[in-house]
């Protein structure tokens, strides 16, 4: 019997994360840290967001790119040993070498990341097979700022994908990440990027961090000087988002959850179109409480929460918290989808008197 085709392409950046045991770390020379054991777990968009809408009860399809080597072939068993299957969808680069990152997690400190884009960097739309495409209901597109071919040129190649996604009928969603600082991600000129691909973006589901930093990158300096957090509410990002041609946005606030704002018009949303209560809608949801493990993959863990609602039926305060409940899970281990429980268990979680935070 043939398998029922994916609810969901999860496509874009694929990486092995290396996750060391720390409790402590300081560079210096020369020096060494005892630390514990190791967790090693695939990371990225496909893997995170992919992972948790698999665990949520999607049906999913995960499209990236890896090597021939030895991290690639880690990257497909640690797949197939959640789901046999799961890594089918991946391209095989022959000479290519995996991407990889090596995670540095220590309690009460932002982590921080060591990353080889590897063979992410030679992505393209012709990797993200249009059959696919034309039987799924939502292509989630995940780390542009980590894939050189997706934001050289102004982004065109980006822009390829998304109109392909959407001429095959898809709903269409897009995530991004921070650009490493003095490399070329950084130098892309990211605002004329957006306005190029944001038109072609039905979900756009970006951190405050992200898109300010792409938007406005003499306000993000500014406030990281000044360690400041987020501005309260910060309306005027989501409404740069929606102008330049965004339909629904939701933006990751971190340990502050989540705002959603969506356009009064959708236009054509593609098969995972939403229904009237979704139109003009502005809201925020604070995140739940939780002991965290670790951060990394939350984000990504909330936009699986968010699509699996959208495309569930939810209304959009049901769909946003899902999206910071999915986010509080996830945080409760230390990589990136351990954390993250089935629906049924967090729906149970939330509806037993879950905790958000002041």
């Amino acid at each position: 019997m043939s398998q029922p085709p994916p609810e969901v392409v999860v496509a874009g950046h694929i990486c092995l994360d290396i996750i060391p045991g720390l409790s402590r770390i300081a560079f210096e020379p020369g020096r060494l840290f005892e630390a514990g054991n190791a967790v090693l777990s695939t990371g990225g968009a496909v893997s995170n967001t992919g992972l948790a809408l698999h665990r949520l009860g999607v049906r999913v399809a995960l499209v990236g790119k890896v090597g021939d080597d030895l991290f690639g072939g880690n990257v497909r068993s640690l797949l197939d040993r959640r789901e046999a299957g799961l890594g089918e969808s991946l391209t095989v680069a022959p000479g290519e070498p995996t991407s990889y990152t090596i995670v540095i997690n220590l309690s009460g400190v932002d982590r921080m990341f060591l990353h080889a884009p590897g063979c992410n960097n030679t992505f393209t739309a012709d990797d993200v097979p249009m059959e696919l495409l034309e039987s799924c209901r939502l292509m989630h597109f995940g780390y542009p700022p980590l894939m050189a071919r997706m934001f050289e040129d102004e982004g065109r190649e980006l822009e390829s994908l998304l109109r392909k996604a959407k001429s095959a009928g898809a709903t269409t969603s897009l995530d991004l990440s921070l650009p490493d600082k003095d490399a070329p991600s950084d130098w892309a000129p990211w605002r004329a990027i957006l306005e190029r691909c944001l038109p072609w973006v039905d979900v756009f589901l970006p951190s405050y961090d992200e898109l300010l930093y792409m938007l406005d990158l003499d306000a993000y300096e500014a406030r990281k000087r000044e360690g400041l957090e987020y501005e309260e509410p910060p309306h005027s990002l989501v409404e740069d988002a929606l102008s330049l041609g965004a339909k629904v946005v939701g933006l990751k606030l971190g340990d502050q959850g989540m705002l959603l704002r969506t356009a009064k018009d959708l236009g054509p949303f593609g098969r995972a179109a939403v229904d009237s209560r979704w139109l003009g809608v502005s809201l925020s949801t604070p995140s739940f409480e939780v002991d965290v493990a670790g951060t990394t993959g939350s984000g990504d863990a909330a936009i699986a929460g968010f699509l699996m609602g959208m495309m569930r039926g939810f209304s959009p305060e049901e769909a946003v918290q899902a999206a910071v409940a999915v986010g509080a899970c996830c945080c409760e281990a230390p990589d990136a989808t351990s954390g993250v429980r089935t629906w049924e268990e967090t729906e149970q979680r939330i509806q037993g008197g879950w905790k958000h935070r002041a």
